[in-house]
């Protein structure tokens, strides 16, 4: 049923032209919206794939992103010489736009040395979801999404998948009414053993810097380091009031209470040079505020720089 509901409901989303091209929403509007939720995906099984090699066999993988979004895939493990793999990976996808965005899955067959062989793809749109229910999607794999395809009406094989989108709480998870007095004025870092949170993701947005100089050079990016991973912003050359407006994101299983996230406006160099990069000046931001608030938009003073400042929106999302 669901496999016909599938096919249903990507004919009323798209006019069917020769060749249907995705994702639905581009790249420029994608990065305008907020987040709204959380897709949690198991990728399940595969049933009856194709044989790819001399042996009859095949090293089947599955990758799997939401249109519209700017992050690379998301990869099962490979299994070795199976037609009929199960996986039961989960995965979590940052969902923006669950009228319009879709599920996109693809089977590849791994090659040690030449490129992937596609197996075969799908589309799952999330408005087929309700909210914190979880549906299992067996689905036909496909060559591509043109209807007039002919090889579409080859055998490639079905894909189980289990899918439950969470939208995140309109609250913004505040902490404002669980938080007492001796909560605020005691050792955040005890505090945080004694509550517990809800996960969500926790969106950086870097707006803009002014008044920033380097002594050697000014193409200045900003680098983001928080829970051991690091992201960094666009270079922009020849600037001492760059603006970025980019956004990136952390999911997290608890609220990141007690913690602090370290925003460094960088400068670098192109080509060979003893002075090829050069810190411009940093802040490190609490993030309890944000928790209890749901979002802060500040200006900060950047420390080791004259009169350097850096705009930054941060928001706290929960499931």
């Amino acid at each position: 049923m669901h496999q016909e509901t599938v096919a249903a409901q990507i004919s009323n989303l798209y006019h069917w032209p020769k060749v249907l091209e995705v994702p639905i929403l581009d790249g420029a509007s994608g990065a305008t919206k907020k987040p709204v939720g959380i897709l949690h995906v198991k990728v399940v099984r595969a049933l009856n794939l194709r044989k790819m090699d001399f042996l009859g066999k095949s090293d089947p993988y599955v990758k799997l992103r939401l249109s519209g979004d700017r992050l690379p895939s998301k990869k099962t493990s490979i299994k070795m010489s199976n037609l009929n793999p199960e996986w039961n990976e989960q995965f979590k996808l940052i969902v923006k736009d669950p009228e319009t965005q879709v599920l996109e899955l693809h089977v590849f067959d791994w090659e040690k040395v030449k490129m992937h062989d596609k197996l075969g793809m799908q589309v799952i749109p999330l408005r087929l979801l309700t909210p914190h229910e979880t549906k299992t999607f067996t689905v036909d794999l496909l060559k591509n999404l043109n209807p007039n395809d002919s090889q579409n009406k080859r055998n490639r094989g079905q894909l189980v998948v289990e899918l439950t989108f969470d939208p995140f709480k309109e609250e913004n998870g505040r902490l404002s009414d669980t938080l007492d007095g001796d909560f605020r004025h005691s050792s955040i870092g005890r505090a945080s053993h004694d509550i517990s949170f809800n996960g969500g993701v926790l969106l950086v947005t870097i707006e803009s810097a002014e008044n920033i100089e380097g002594k050697h050079h000014n193409n200045p990016y900003v680098l983001i380091l928080f829970r051991g991973e690091k992201k960094k912003t666009k270079m922009i050359k020849k600037s001492r009031d760059p603006r970025w407006n980019e956004e990136f994101q952390f999911m997290l299983e608890e609220a990141p209470v007690g913690q602090k996230i370290h925003i460094e406006v960088m400068s670098k160099r192109r080509g060979f040079s003893f002075h090829g990069k050069e810190s411009l000046g940093h802040v490190d931001i609490n993030l309890l505020d944000v928790v209890n608030n749901g979002r802060i938009n500040e200006r900060y003073h950047l420390i080791n720089s004259r009169n350097g400042t850096i705009h930054i929106e941060i928001e706290w999302s929960t499931t």
